[in-house]
């Protein structure tokens, strides 16, 4: 039950119908779910391990702001250490790329009839698979702790034309370069990739959202300008 919960509010979350600041009131919450505050509070407690909610003393939990420049600051680490995974993984994959190649046939097939959390859910199997082929422990942790997966979820759901075919596209040649054993272009390719995906989110905003020519940008609500 606290699963259902948990997955519930996180899809509230990502898709703005709970915003930054809104509070999660357990004993309305189970009366939602039909169950007791148990179920809500380990969900509830689940959604700040992943950085969603946070808890303020005598304020109670509450949706936690994700603001730009964390995203930003999480997709410069997430390249940083992809980098290092994919020049380490390169003789792990040398002519071993099957799982990669069969990862990325479901993130197509996902992307093409538009569905975002099988996107996502792949995207991050594939990513995870290389860094986990680097053999490092320690940069497996690391990279884990950017919550990869979700962060990808909210850069598709705040992104108004997300493209995610063109966005898969960009796996294969990831894994040609990692095919022939070139561990560098691989890495290289992975970090070029994450900084496409922090461009992405920069410039998430719709044209007709920007402030045109003759409108003054006091004008402009703040969301648009961040």
């Amino acid at each position: 039950m606290s699963d259902q919960i948990r997955d519930a509010l996180e899809e509230r979350i990502i898709s703005g119908a709970l915003a930054p600041g809104d509070r999660l009131i357990e004993l309305s919450l189970a009366k939602e779910f039909a169950t007791s505050q148990a179920p809500v509070r380990e969900a509830i407690k689940e959604l700040e391990s992943r950085r969603l909610v946070e808890s303020i003393p005598y304020r109670g939990a509450h949706v936690r702001e994700i603001s730009s420049r964390e995203m930003e600051e999480a997709y410069d680490v997430r390249g940083s250490l992809e980098q290092l995974a994919g020049e380490l993984a390169g003789s792990a994959f040398r002519g071993n790329v099957a799982e990669l190649h069969a990862i990325v046939a479901d993130l197509t097939a996902a992307a093409t009839v538009g569905d975002a959390e099988g996107y996502s859910k792949h995207n991050f199997a594939f990513h995870r698979a290389i860094v986990s082929g680097a053999g490092n422990e320690t940069l497996l942790n690391a990279w884990e702790a950017l919550g990869f997966e979700m962060r990808v979820r909210i850069n598709i759901a705040r992104n108004q034309n997300p493209e995610l075919v063109a966005r898969a596209a960009e796996h294969v040649p990831i894994i040609d370069a990692l095919d022939r054993g070139e561990g560098a272009l691989a890495g290289r390719l992975l970090r070029e990739h994450a900084m496409s995906c922090k461009e992405r989110w920069r410039n998430r905003s719709l044209p007709s959202e920007l402030p045109s020519a003759d409108q003054n940008v006091a004008d402009v609500p703040a969301s648009c300008l961040s």
